[in-house]
């Protein structure tokens, strides 16, 4: 049976509308297209319907998986799914389906939607304290879970970042019933939380930390955002005007300077007393990064995958994945050494105008390795719409990133 949102198998859909209320339920049943039923293929695994509960306090959905005989396995794995500028749960919600599909058993996957539309502008550290927050509220939902993974599209790969600094080394125990991994009895307490939340998020094993067209570097300039053109005057002048965007604006660009603080980007390539955010970030077994090539007009190659622009791929070197027609080149960096004289925070925090604020950035991030996955619109209808393709934000419109999702999920760690 196909599903409307591509080759799948039929689905049911239950929506739980204001979890923890007890209100409103519905049940929308996909119809079957054809009558005559095709035979299942064994790639796909036997489910009955996908379970989606709204957060009450306007938190997101979860999906989750229902077999078929009505139970609820048992899922070890939280995927948080985070949206970009100005948008929602909903963006997410194609991709969302498509790993519980492969990972009916493993996974449940939280949409969230406490940074939504006009609530993006807010700045991203409002977001990031905001989104560390429902992730507590979900594993508090979901006491199985062990592990936890981030996938964020465009800004909401910066949102990521701030929240997994405000969540790593949490203890968070005495807000959550038993379970998440608590210690034998036979060791001390001390040991047993230094063992638990050493190198973890909110209590959880970090596994994957995965950003699609994601302004790592921000949009300061240097082409990092296409629309302008690469005109320096037009990059200047909309610098000037950043806070159009409100606090958010100011963050991409580079223009705050909070308390004589440097900008929150700058900041967030460092690890100080109050905040781990290299930490953090290094304690995933993974980092991905997917870049669009061409064709996105606000978040440029450079900036979505973490590199100079003399190390961009030459685009006559690209060529197009068998499998994935859409990704062009897949690139596994090893981390740079430590010593290669990454500034420390006393340096940063002297607010030099002679520091170039990107090459501080890259430097800092690549002390880690990352997966850089090129993709590439070129000759399709939608190349236009690539910001929001490579995310599948609505399927009618956006259907060609498909097989970039599927790259996500044929590589995501379990």
């Amino acid at each position: 049976m196909m599903d409307s949102e591509g080759a799948l198998p039929q689905v049911q859909e239950i929506e739980q509308e204001g979890v923890g209320g007890g209100t409103n339920k519905k049940m929308e049943v996909k119809n079957e297209t054809k009558k005559k039923k095709k035979k299942r293929s064994s790639y796909f695994p036997r489910f009955g319907c996908f379970r989606i509960e709204h957060d009450a306090s306007g938190g997101g959905f979860d999906i989750e998986v229902v077999d078929e005989s009505g139970q609820r396995p048992t899922p070890t794995h939280l995927i948080i799914m985070i949206n970009g500028l100005v948008g929602s749960a909903q963006n997410w919600k194609f991709a969302a389906k498509q790993f519980l599909k492969r990972y009916p058993e493993d996974t449940i996957v939280h949409c969230s939607e406490r940074n939504s539309s006009m609530l993006t502008f807010d700045g991203v550290d409002v977001m990031g304290d905001r989104l560390a927050e429902e992730v507590i509220s979900v594993i508090k939902r979901h006491p199985s879970v062990q592990k936890i993974s981030f996938v964020g599209h465009s800004l909401g790969g910066l949102v990521a970042r701030y929240a997994i600094a405000k969540l790593y080394g949490r203890d968070i125990s005495m807000e959550l019933p038993q379970g998440n991994g608590h210690c034998e009895s036979q060791i001390s307490d001390q040991e047993c939380h230094d063992r638990k939340y050493e190198g973890k998020i909110a209590g959880l094993e970090p596994i994957n930390f995965i950003t699609s067209a994601t302004p790592h570097l921000g949009s300061r300039g240097h082409k990092q955002v296409p629309m302008f053109c690469g005109f320096y005057s037009l990059e200047k002048a909309v610098s000037r005007v950043a806070g159009v965007f409100g606090k958010t604006g100011k963050h991409l660009f580079l223009t705050d300077r909070d308390n004589g603080k440097p900008p929150l980007l700058l900041q967030m390539v460092h690890d100080s007393e109050d905040i781990k955010f290299l930490s953090a970030l290094r304690s995933f077994k993974r980092r991905v990064a997917y870049a669009n090539v061409l064709y996105d007009q606000l978040v440029g190659w450079s900036t979505s995958s973490i590199r100079r622009r003399k190390e961009l791929p030459k685009r006559q070197h690209l060529s197009r994945h068998e499998k994935y027609p859409h990704i062009v080149n897949v690139e596994t960096t090893k981390s740079t050494s430590v010593a290669d004289e990454v500034p420390d925070e006393s340096k940063v925090s002297s607010g030099s105008s002679k520091l170039d604020y990107e090459e501080e950035m890259i430097k800092s991030l690549t002390t880690m390795s990352w997966d850089r996955i090129d993709v590439s619109f070129s000759g399709s209808m939608q190349k236009i719409l690539a910001h929001s393709t490579i995310q599948v934000k609505t399927y009618r419109i956006n259907s060609d990133g498909a097989d970039v999702i599927q790259h996500m999920i044929d590589n995501f760690q379990i």
